[in-house]
């Protein structure tokens, strides 16, 4: 009894270490490109993770009566770059959703997967979900990826749809990819101001069509020209298969048959850290180089803590840490931490509020941010 505490306290201080030495990989070496080192994708992954079991420690120290709580501390005032992008603290305030100003205007994202069709068949529930939330919502700018619209008069006109139900007079959308002549994918923005310019702009092919290219649009609002980029930055596209690994994987079910699914997976997601590296450096020189006020947004498909979002959030704020609370989850699914859908905004707009529209039958939640330029 006398060797195990002794020996048990130096175990946990082993633990702990390595804990640390941990913590920090996964908050400093997402800096570094994974075009670069490719680990360094994977680094930033677990921080929410990494930084909680590290927190846990303290308490432990401290009924142990040792000095040694000073590490988990010291580790955690060194990850404060990484936390100040991963949580809000303050109260949430949401976006006026009926009158307001006529100097305010609101921005929506959504990844829609598709509007509702699976398998080539629509699921007519959860299409008018996405209908009623858009809807509840009316944002004055919608941005949305993997979306879908058909030409054939037999099947759904999701163009004709929503500018009907919420009153859009202006849209662009990418149509990055044509199936059987009338089913179209790709990106779409809808406006209740003026379009005065669009472009479509190649970033890589992908097969869902979304993450094929990046959407730039000049609005006119209130006779000042803001430029919005709208982008679905390349997806890891895991399959079925696939995601149940992940889940057999994060259970630790099958231990060693699992190695190869997992070596399988590593190397699908290291070649797509290098392919969304490339296009978190497009997207950030396109917004650099505009002649306009910018706001980005969209799925980058990265946690906060990752060479992309650095990357594309280098001189932009963050509507959701600067108006949202907590830890602002945007993906329905894997884990309760991923924070991958983004409003990001120029410095010379107000942000007024922001809100995420959960909602379970989606795999991404709609986030929408109320802006206004500075001076208006």
């Amino acid at each position: 009894m006398k060797l195990l505490q002794v020996l048990l306290p130096r175990i946990l201080l082993c633990c702990n270490c390595l804990l640390i030495a941990a913590l920090l990989i996964s908050v400093w070496l997402p800096h570094l490109s994974p075009q670069l080192w490719w680990p360094s994708g994977f680094a930033g992954l677990l921080f929410p993770v990494l930084l909680c079991l590290n927190l846990l420690f303290i308490p432990v120290w401290l009924l142990y009566k040792k000095n040694y709580y000073w590490l988990p501390v010291a580790a955690t005032l060194l990850s404060y770059k990484a936390i100040l992008v991963s949580f809000s603290p303050q109260l949430p305030q949401e976006p006026a959703m009926g009158l307001r100003p006529p100097s305010q205007f609101t921005v929506m994202t959504f990844n829609t997967s598709s509007m509702g069709v699976k398998g080539y068949k629509l699921d007519k529930e959860l299409h008018a979900s996405i209908i009623h939330t858009l809807k509840e919502a009316s944002p004055d700018l919608l941005c949305l990826q993997e979306f879908y619209t058909n030409d054939d008069p037999k099947l759904t006109d999701n163009i004709a749809t929503i500018r009907q139900n919420l009153g859009y007079g202006h849209y662009y959308f990418t149509s990055d990819k044509t199936h059987w002549d009338t089913w179209h994918y790709g990106i779409i923005l809808f406006s209740r101001y003026p379009v005065i310019h669009t472009r479509k702009i190649p970033c890589g092919y992908s097969e869902a069509g979304s993450g094929s290219s990046i959407l730039e649009a000049d609005v006119l609002i209130n006779n000042d020209t803001v430029r919005i980029y709208s982008a679905q930055l390349r997806s890891y596209m895991f399959n079925p298969t696939e995601l149940s690994q992940i889940n057999a994987i994060k259970r630790l079910n099958g231990h060693h048959a699992q190695l190869p699914a997992a070596r399988a997976l590593a190397s699908k997601m290291r070649q797509t850290f290098t392919i969304r590296a490339r296009q978190a450096q497009l997207l950030h020189g396109l917004a650099t180089a505009s002649p306009y006020p910018v706001i980005v947004c969209g799925d980058m498909n990265d946690t906060p803590v990752s060479y992309t979002y650095y990357t594309v959030s280098r001189q932009l704020q963050d509507a959701f840490l600067e108006k949202g609370s907590g830890i602002g989850r945007t993906l329905s699914f894997l884990s309760p931490t991923l924070r991958i859908d983004y409003i990001l905004a120029h410095s010379q707009f107000n942000i007024h509020g922001y809100r995420t529209f959960t909602n379970a039958s989606f795999e991404h939640f709609p986030v929408m941010a109320s802006f206004s330029l500075k001076g208006k």
